[in-house]
């Protein structure tokens, strides 16, 4: 048996943690530099506001219906997430962490201890309830992809409270014939669109399909997929969450760039982002990509990216910093205000694969990577990093909404006066 244990709206249910007077109430959380909104609770959806909008498209709506609004607090959302996180691991042998806000868990060897699957789902999510505040889903089932559906019909079906097993085959059709086939995990839009075209439009007429028939249609995967919705384990781990094959780190600035001390700074900050993404999961990348765009509705938008392939794969910070600062020359421009930049890590390999070279000038500096990356994961980011990336970065994003970081912020500790 798995479990999925999923936090509902999370980034809302994070900022309702400390503010249990905002519980019920209609939150709608933005993007960097307060964009878009990237979270909606279903209160603010009942209203009508829909996730990925502008936020001057529903500015209006949001103040007519006094929903509060909010900028993303990332510094909270990881430091509850990792509490979560921590209460979700103690209730089975093996977890693996998926995403901020989901939790796979195996219960091998585990049918002689529990003999009710649906009231240990409860007892996880009363225990998360008490020690972090957070509500949460459980879907349960014999694969990852039925875990995940089951979580998807505890979360948006009608008479499972909050925890749904799909351990017979009565509830597996019932559900499965509920849910549209897009809903599925790992079948994205395009697959869903030829789906229909095949006249496949439910999850359960998608396991219904002869896996051989999907194979020479789709792939490998959505064979498995099928395989995985009728109860046959496909999908491990490691196949859950391969390495990426490409990362970028982009983002729209506060304070628009109009000089190229600037555009060099933010173009560092961005390279330090992406090369601690690449070590964390043991890549080492050969093309490097940097660009830097104006607003696209500014009257002459301008664009440029330049790209840089490396003589030898690294992830050293140094590296990738003293290139950027090269590639700054070919991208800046006069009187353009820069708005988006960003960088990309692209031709990714494995450090276990590094071929070293005695003829390499400036070999990777793993020690010294691996010191880096300690200090900042234990006493947050940015306590290092490079003086390229500048002291007073005018441009970072704006956060007008902001909350307290209540956890991770001695100035923002919560104080109680008894």
């Amino acid at each position: 048996m798995f479990a999925l244990v999923d936090a509902n709206s999370f980034y809302c249910s994070a900022e309702q943690v400390f503010r249990p007077d905002w519980r019920g109430k209609p939150i709608v959380v933005l993007s960097n530099n307060d964009g878009c909104v990237v979270a909606a609770n279903r209160q603010a959806t009942a209203l009508g506001i829909p996730k990925f909008k502008p936020y001057f498209q529903v500015q209006a709506l949001c103040q007519r219906h006094g929903v509060i609004v909010l900028s993303s607090n990332y510094e909270l959302y990881a430091d509850l997430s990792a509490r979560m996180m921590s209460v979700i691991g103690r209730f089975a042998p093996e977890q693996h962490i998926y995403s901020i806000d989901e939790s796979f868990l195996a219960f091998r060897h585990c049918a002689a201890v529990v003999s009710d699957w649906k009231q240990y789902g409860h007892v996880i999510r009363q225990a998360v309830w008490k020690e972090c505040r957070l509500p949460v889903g459980v879907g349960m089932g014999q694969t990852l992809t039925l875990a995940k559906a089951a979580n998807h019909a505890a979360k948006h079906m009608a008479g499972y409270d909050g925890v749904c097993v799909l351990e017979c085959e009565e509830e597996r059709v019932r559900v499965l014939s509920q849910m549209a086939a897009s809903e599925v995990w790992g079948i994205g839009r395009r697959v869903a669109r030829r789906l229909a075209g095949m006249g496949i439009r439910s999850a359960l007429e998608l396991a219904q399909q002869p896996p051989g028939v999907i194979k020479a249609h789709f792939n490998v995967v959505i064979e498995r997929t099928v395989r995985e919705l009728n109860g046959q384990s496909c999908i491990s781990w490691e196949t859950a969450r391969a390495d990426k094959q490409q990362i970028f780190s982009t983002r729209s600035v506060g304070e628009r760039i109009t000089d190229s001390t600037g555009l060099a700074q933010a173009l560092s900050k961005h390279a330090g982002i992406a090369s601690r993404k690449a070590r964390s999961q043991g890549s080492l990348c050969r093309v490097m990509v940097c660009f830097a765009a104006s607003s696209p509705y500014d009257r002459y938008p301008v664009s440029k990216r330049v790209v840089h392939r490396f003589s030898y794969p690294t992830a050293d910070v140094h590296h990738l910093t003293s290139t950027v600062s090269q590639m700054v020359p070919a991208l800046f421009q006069q009187q353009v205000q820069y708005y988006k930049i960003g960088v990309g890590l692209l031709d990714l390999i494995s450090d276990q694969h590094e071929q070293f070279d005695l003829m390499n000038p400036a070999p990777n500096n793993l020690s010294l990577m691996k010191v880096y990356d300690d200090i900042n994961t234990r006493y947050g980011n940015d306590t290092l990093f490079l003086a390229a990336q500048g002291i007073e970065q005018k441009w970072q994003m704006r956060r007008a909404f902001l909350t307290p970081q209540y956890s991770t912020c001695w100035r923002d500790v919560p104080v109680i006066r008894a």
